[in-house]
């Protein structure tokens, strides 16, 4: 998914392509790809008509730059622990942090625990069903407010994830990525592209987003296993390569790493961590009793500079994901 920094969703004014498919070639696009959708569709509990919209907030949330496999175990624990907004607004929220375990990006877990006491205080609990009330939750952009208007509560809004500008910029523009970063031309192509009746606008979201997920993909696209290949402006053009090298993000030997090494630390300690047993290697074995040995000897093993340390600590207590207490580190009460 798209972060939620972007311009995504809600109403949008549609202008004229281009190159604008005809009125029968595009319903002809909506009946095919929602087909295909319909048989192929991976079966996620955020799918099923039983899913609570809440469920469906907290997996946008998750879904966002992290795959499927490793959203699915933690959304269905938060879920379990979770069921409804006030059951987390009630908890600490170190405890969201706590719970997001390794999904990374965990500044997401203290956004929905905000959202989540929005919720309670000013829509009695439940979550509400409309762009403007969801894009006002604190932490919710967007992107994730016109998901959950659409997949939770069936409303026609424009979706426009990573996957979903793939299969645009493909199908229709005939370049083989978008753009480095969402532009207003590619929000009016989406516009322009969505069906006029709510039930089939929510498949098509759902389903053009499923196929840039499988088939559609960055680097390997299945396009013999595409239900419209036969239609596809790139392939059409001979497949020309994109315009630029999308550059993944760093891990090893970053800042990031060092931030979630010390937070796996915090996530299992009882007690506040002394600023000290994160620079050296622990003499007392009793913080090793405690529960939290294995992670900090994993943080030892990265042999970060000292201003690298410091400046991983400096940034979780300046985003709100670990405070100080009683001279140590801990996650937020």
């Amino acid at each position: 998914m798209t972060a939620d920094s972007a311009p995504q969703g809600g109403p949008i004014a549609a202008q004229p392509l281009a190159a604008e498919p005809g009125a029968g070639h595009l319903t002809g696009l909506h009946r095919r790809i929602t087909g295909w959708f319909a048989e192929t569709a991976r079966e996620l509990p955020w799918r099923e008509p039983d899913c609570s919209p809440w469920g469906v907030l907290v997996s946008e949330v998750m879904l966002q730059q992290t795959p499927v496999v490793r959203v699915l175990p933690v959304w269905r624990e938060w879920l379990e622990r979770w069921p409804t907004p006030a059951g987390l607004a009630d908890e600490p929220a170190g405890e969201a942090v706590r719970s997001w375990g390794r999904l990374g990006y965990p500044r997401r877990a203290l956004r929905l625990h905000a959202a989540a006491a929005a919720i309670v205080r000013d829509h009695g609990g439940k979550v509400p069903g409309t762009y403007p009330e969801l894009l006002a939750l604190p932490g919710v952009g967007s992107y994730t407010a016109a998901a959950v208007a659409a997949f939770a509560f069936g409303r026609r809004e424009t979706v426009v994830d990573t996957n979903i500008r793939r299969v645009h910029a493909r199908l229709i523009s005939g370049v083989a990525l978008p753009s480095p970063s969402l532009t207003a031309g590619e929000m009016r192509l989406a516009a322009e592209l969505m069906p006029d009746d709510d039930g089939t606008s929510v498949r098509w979201n759902a389903a053009v987003m499923e196929l840039g997920a499988l088939v559609c993909t960055a680097r390997a696209p299945k396009c013999a296993a595409c239900p419209v290949r036969d239609s596809c402006a790139w392939l059409a053009a001979g497949e020309p390569p994109p315009s630029y090298t999308p550059k993944g993000q760093a891990w090893h030997g970053t800042d990031r790493q060092v931030r979630g090494a010390v937070l796996a630390v915090l996530r299992l300690a009882d007690a506040p961590v002394p600023a000290e047993m994160f620079q050296q290697e622990p003499a007392d074995l009793g913080f090793a009793a405690a529960g939290i040995g294995v992670p900090l000897s994993a943080l030892h093993r990265l042999n970060s500079a000292p201003e690298q340390l410091e400046r991983a600590l400096a940034g979780l207590l300046a985003d709100g994901l670990a405070e100080l207490h009683q001279g140590g580190f801990r996650l937020p009460a």
